[in-house]
């Protein structure tokens, strides 16, 4: 199970911060790596350097549409005097006709083409007449069109120097270069370079399954009818969007009753697409409290080494946690309290770094930095606990929003920073310089 087996912890011991996230992540190993497809690894961890095989470009190329040219025939070119060559035929991307660029010629050249040899570089069509002698032109005709632009006579407006318009070969990145690091996440643009590299495959570290659930009698899933006492699960919803956020495959189940049979079967259920279960509700000390009385003592039919650990935390909000291993494949599980601040802080502080540590990444946190308090009365905050409150930062300044109840919804909303409060200060006048975790 956690390493809380091995502390000298009792019930009553008060956890700091610090203390709980550090026995989360001495616990979490990341996933094993596996072999995916381009597309399916999007999100992934790289578990391997990725060497160019290739050069990229892998050949001389045209970055425009245009002539290929050789630099003595334009030289001087005007519109008065143009330069007048003879067209040879077309260079077209992905076909490679067998042209050789000899003094007086020239050969239509589209962008991405190869530059045919005997040729410099590559005048853009519009310094030309296009072959049709009325004048500068915009553009070429459609081959399909006209067909006999790939022949007769071309007048060039311009001169050009060597390697004008030209891309050349390995530009880009040169065979055997380093394209990617091991540890690097596969976004669009890697991806786009694996494939460019020729790679179908690539070996990472898989997105974490996380399953999130709610407990609680009185949750009601959005769309239904509320009756007295009931109030919609959210909970749920917002740990799902934050675990997938992070960079997991999230699945939400729908709430859990109060009852604790029921609780440990759906638990049971979803450990087969589970690398980490996340709970929320049910954690502190009340008579319906249905997580703690179910998983309290797991750990007596599961294999050895499992169990989950119910601890305080001198935190605010958040206090009652719990985490530990459950079912044969001792499976992390993070259960969380049930009023929505607690929760979605808890999240931040814990799940995700959990989540980031199962992807192999080394940087698991959240950036922080310090901004200037600006607020209208200085914020209170209790003794011995660290305390997370909502804020939005801009500029290097940052403002409180909503209160310190851990029920404020519609604050959490509008936050996109955490203000820290830390555990020895029990008063902050508005100016102070604070410690601000940015969750945008």
């Amino acid at each position: 199970m956690s390493t809380a087996a091995n502390r000298t912890a009792g019930p009553d011991h008060l956890w700091t911060v610090d203390e709980h996230l550090e026995d989360i992540l001495a616990t979490v190993r990341p996933l094993e790596p596996i072999e995916l497809q381009l597309l399916d690894a999007q999100g992934c961890v790289l578990v391997e350097d990725i060497t160019v095989p290739v050069s990229l470009p892998p050949f001389d190329n045209s970055s425009m549409d245009g002539y290929a040219v050789r630099v003595t025939d334009v030289a001087g070119a005007s519109e008065e005097f143009p330069a007048v060559l003879t067209v040879i035929g077309d260079v077209a991307a992905g076909r490679a006709e067998p042209l050789h660029v000899g003094p007086g010629e020239t050969a239509r050249i589209m962008t991405g083409a190869p530059l045919p040899p005997g040729a410099e570089a590559v005048v853009p069509v519009e310094w030309t007449d296009g072959g049709l002698g009325g004048g500068p032109v915009t553009g070429m005709r459609a081959r399909s069109q006209a067909p006999e632009g790939a022949g007769g006579h071309v007048h060039v407006y311009r001169s050009a120097q060597a390697r004008a318009h030209v891309r050349a070969k390995g530009s880009d990145v040169k065979a055997g270069d380093r394209a990617l690091d091991a540890g690097t996440v596969l976004g669009p643009p890697q991806i786009a370079l694996l494939a460019a590299i020729g790679r179908g495959t690539v070996r990472v570290r898989p997105r974490p399954r996380v399953v999130v659930m709610s407990t609680g009698s009185e949750l009601v899933q959005p769309d239904e009818q509320l009756a007295d006492g009931q109030i919609y699960d959210s909970n749920s919803f917002a740990l799902t969007a934050a675990a997938r956020d992070a960079g997991a495959i999230a699945y939400r189940v729908g709430a859990v009753a109060d009852d604790a049979e029921t609780l440990r079967d759906t638990i049971e259920d979803q450990l087969v697409r589970a690398d980490l279960l996340v709970t929320t509700g049910g954690v502190s000390v009340g008579a319906y409290d249905v997580v703690k009385e179910a998983l309290s003592s797991v750990g007596d039919e599961d294999e050895e080494g499992a169990g989950i650990d119910f601890r305080k935390l001198a935190m605010q909000p958040g206090k009652p946690q719990g985490f530990g291993s459950i079912g044969p494949d001792h499976i992390p599980l993070l259960a969380l309290p049930g009023n929505p601040v607690s929760s979605y802080v808890s999240f931040e502080l814990f799940v995700r770094p959990a989540i980031r540590a199962l992807m192999g990444l080394d940087d698991v946190h959240r950036p922080t930095t310090r901004a200037t308090l600006t607020t209208d009365k200085a914020l209170t905050s209790p003794k011995g606990r660290r305390q997370f409150l909502r804020g939005t930062y801009a500029d290097g300044e940052v403002t409180p929003v909503g209160g310190a109840g851990s029920h404020l919804i519609a604050a959490l909303a509008l936050a996109d920073a955490l203000i820290v409060v830390p555990e020895d200060v029990e008063s902050v006048e508005p100016g102070t310089e604070v410690q601000v975790v940015l969750l945008g």
